[in-house]
């Protein structure tokens, strides 16, 4: 005689609901901690993630990235308001004339349009990024899993189409009207608050600096902003192409502007790029050489720090910096640059900078010579708390 297989049993309903309500609030308190951590990133001029790791593995590297903004807000805020949406549509499921059956199909369908949102943002962090966030990737996991319970609760308790499911769970929800309209509303409430509320910190800005800042240059010929006299001097060694360097600029550009008796800047080129920099070995801040070149010629023409400036406001912006276009706002001549950039005397002054700074140690930017001291990253809180307090 031929022995039967045995029958599966299904879990009882609430193991399979814990686990989609355990995924969704995970993806959920997962999309709020990126949410933190994007802001952080451009906010906070010591903030590092947990999970910059390393050049391909780097939270910060992704929440950088203009593909981090997606409609004007944040892609982890776009994560909260989903999350939201599933985990405020759950409990419609636990009701009891939903039979364990309803809701399975609408659920199956937002994970699905979650899961297609993941392979985009995969796909980008691969080929464009360059780089992989683990928390995201967290999220990829949770989404791919919301996929599998949904379509598991489907086929053990509600085996019809997945059409007609949609039509039974749309109809099921109009029955519920006056609890599932608020739920709706309450969605798009938020998602349209955001569009309209939120600020633009990922914009960066010195607001509106005086162009009675006092300018000049050292004994040694490096441009320098701020006070004749200084109380704190400080040399930083910066890429146009690197986000810290950026999110620095900004902070000592209204440092200076705050305190502009006090505090004294001086330049330092140190380009990551693989054209100009003898460290780098590999294609890595492709173009950041030749940005060095212009804020050189710019010093050349006495127009350095505006230019410095421009070039810091324009970098994430756009992919590629119109030089032609950054000479004309600036009253620089293109031509004149295009004939100087193989110019010995400008190329030794960005490579004497490199030199300079790999003969003290600096192997990244941004970094800092304060008091003698090199100070990789950042400048330590303790040195501005100290000197302006």
């Amino acid at each position: 005689m031929k022995k039967q297989s045995p029958q599966i049993v299904p879990l009882p309903f609430m193991v399979y609901f814990a686990c989609v309500a355990f995924l969704a609030v995970a993806g959920f308190l997962d999309s709020c901690y990126l949410a933190v951590s994007h802001y952080r990133v451009y906010t906070d001029v010591a903030y590092q993630s947990f999970c910059a790791v390393s050049k391909a593995v780097n939270c910060d590297t992704v929440s950088q990235s203009t593909y981090s903004i997606f409609l004007g807000i944040p892609v982890p805020v776009w994560g909260v308001i989903g999350y939201l949406f599933l985990l405020l549509l759950l409990p419609f499921a636990l009701s009891k004339d939903a039979r364990h059956q309803r809701m399975w199909s609408i659920c199956f369908l937002l994970a699905l349009g979650y899961c297609l949102y993941s392979v985009i943002l995969a796909v980008i962090s691969t080929f464009f990024i360059r780089s992989y966030c683990l928390m995201c990737v967290l999220s990829y996991g949770i989404n791919f899993s919301l996929v599998y319970f949904s379509w598991l609760i489907r086929k053990r308790f509600d085996t019809g189409g997945i059409i007609k499911g949609l039509k039974l769970d749309f109809n099921f929800l109009w029955q519920h009207r006056r609890k599932s309209v608020p739920v709706f509303a309450l969605t798009f409430g938020i998602g349209l608050l955001l569009l309209i509320s939120i600020p633009s910190y990922w914009s960066f800005s010195a607001g509106l600096l005086s162009r009675d800042v006092p300018t000049g240059v050292t004994p040694e010929g490096y441009p320098w902003i701020g006070a004749t006299t200084p109380e704190i001097e400080i040399t930083e060694f910066t890429d146009y192409k690197c986000f810290q360097c950026k999110k620095m600029h900004f902070y000592l550009r209204q440092l200076i502007e705050k305190y502009p008796a006090r505090i004294r800047l001086v330049h330092r080129h140190f380009p990551i790029d693989d054209q100009i920099n003898p460290l780098v070995k590999e294609k890595f801040h492709v173009g950041s050489g030749t940005l060095a070149l212009f804020a050189a010629y710019a010093q050349f023409e006495a127009k350095f720090w505006e230019t410095n400036d421009l070039i810091y406001s324009l970098v994430g912006k756009e992919d590629e910096i119109d030089l032609k276009e950054a000479a004309k706002t600036i009253g620089l001549n293109y031509k004149v640059f295009s004939h100087a950039i193989n110019d010995r005397n400008l190329q030794y002054k960005v490579k004497h900078d490199i030199a300079r700074g790999i003969k003290l140690g600096i192997n990244g930017t941004p970094a800092y010579v304060i008091d003698g001291e090199v100070h990789q990253g950042q400048i330590p809180a303790a040195i501005i708390n100290r000197s302006f307090k």
